[in-house]
């Protein structure tokens, strides 16, 4: 996956989750990003992968997200790794 392509599935991700009435308070509580705040970062590839990292939180979540958008379950995940951040730690 090409970062422009993570970086569209991430944007994708985010308008699911604007749309939805409950989750998003949730994803707001927790990043601490109001809605202007949301809107600002929209473009910025880091913000972006911090949204996949809150979907990636739980099974449900990703599941209602892919489902919405048509996109294989583990493609969220994908997206994420290669958005900045997202490269697996190795500790040894």
């Amino acid at each position: 996956m090409t970062p422009e392509k993570a970086e569209t599935t991430a944007l994708k991700a985010l308008g699911w989750l604007v749309a939805d009435e409950e989750l998003l308070p949730v994803f707001m509580g927790a990043s601490g990003v109001d809605q202007d705040a949301l809107r600002e970062s929209a473009g910025d590839a880091a913000f972006l992968g911090s949204v996949l990292d809150f979907l990636l939180m739980d099974d449900a979540w990703v599941i209602r997200a892919c489902d919405a958008l048509s996109l294989p379950y583990e493609h969220l995940a994908i997206a994420r790794q290669v958005l900045p951040g997202g490269a697996q730690i190795h500790w040894t």
